[in-house]
């Protein structure tokens, strides 16, 4: 059975870029689409009024919500299967619920009732800090959103987290027809300064990079691959490039039976400054190993 791509919507303007961004997303790699929208309204009952058949006006706006979700979604392409739910549960505790059976989970960068300053609103930030599937938060520029510039950015990372997202981000340059660029950062240490230091710490960089890509490049032999080795912060680095990017991918590693926020600080800059989708690709790794 295949597994639907999960989308968090909750009526507000910021999750219908996540819908439409989905919509294509799921048409691009043959998937079923699935809208789901948490809900405590049962916390309240007999607080607010009843509508229609007694039921509670909580649970009426919350059906209208992934209805009106999955109407649009229908509307951007028909072809594409799409369900819908409502959990009895936080916006967080419901699309990480359902990440257990979904290909990735979809959020958008802000909810309803954020405070508009915020560059990524909490659910998005603590869904991609602690799903153990791919979450991809929908935010960006308008061409980034669109995917026009055929072009998928991987930033990769430390190579015992990197392998996930690698694959994730063949299979998507693969499924959109496009360029894969793979980025690896290097820092050179401020007390070093000769030349030969410098070329060592670049030609390890390709190294690890040729090392992280080999199986993925036998297993996807028709994607276009662009490798890079740059200096600098990778934080910086990626944000700079995914603006000629329509995903930017990171890894991040999970450690079970660990419930606070487990994400490195490339892939929390990129989630609240990134001109394009990113995408959180995580690997579980069990904490009894983990000093």
């Amino acid at each position: 059975m295949e597994r639907p791509l999960v989308v968090g919507v909750d009526g507000s303007n910021g999750s219908l870029p996540a819908v439409d961004w989905a919509v294509d997303e799921a048409a691009r790699l043959g998937l079923p689409l699935r809208l789901i929208h948490g809900s405590l309204w049962e916390r309240y009952e007999g607080l607010t009024p009843s509508v229609g058949l007694g039921r509670p006006a909580g649970q009426v706006a919350a059906d209208h919500v992934v209805a009106s979700a999955a109407e649009r979604a229908g509307r951007r392409n028909p072809d594409v299967k799409v369900s819908t739910g409502v959990l009895r549960a936080d916006a967080t505790d419901a699309l990480l619920h359902e990440g257990e059976n979904a290909t990735a989970l979809i959020t958008g960068s802000r909810g309803r009732g954020e405070l508009k300053g915020l560059l990524l609103g909490s659910v998005g930030l603590a869904v991609a800090a602690r799903a153990h599937c791919p979450v991809i938060v929908v935010r960006g520029d308008r061409a980034g959103l669109a995917g026009t510039h055929q072009r998928i950015l991987l930033g990769a990372g430390d190579p015992a987290t990197g392998e996930e997202a690698a694959r994730f981000a063949f299979h998507e340059a693969e499924a959109r027809g496009g360029v894969l660029d793979v980025v690896r950062s290097w820092r050179r240490p401020a007390h070093e300064s000769a030349e030969a230091s410098e070329r060592d710490h670049e030609e390890r960089a390709r190294a690890e990079l040729d090392d992280l890509l080999r199986d993925a490049v036998a297993d996807h032999p028709g994607v276009r691959v662009h490798r890079a080795t740059v200096e600098g912060p990778a934080r910086k680095v990626l944000v700079h490039r995914s603006a000629a990017a329509d995903l930017v991918i990171v890894g991040a590693r999970r450690r079970q039976g660990h419930f606070g926020l487990q994400l490195g600080t490339v892939a929390h800059t990129l989630l609240h400054h990134a001109a394009c989708p990113v995408a959180v690709v995580p690997r579980r790794v069990n904490a009894e190993t983990i000093p």
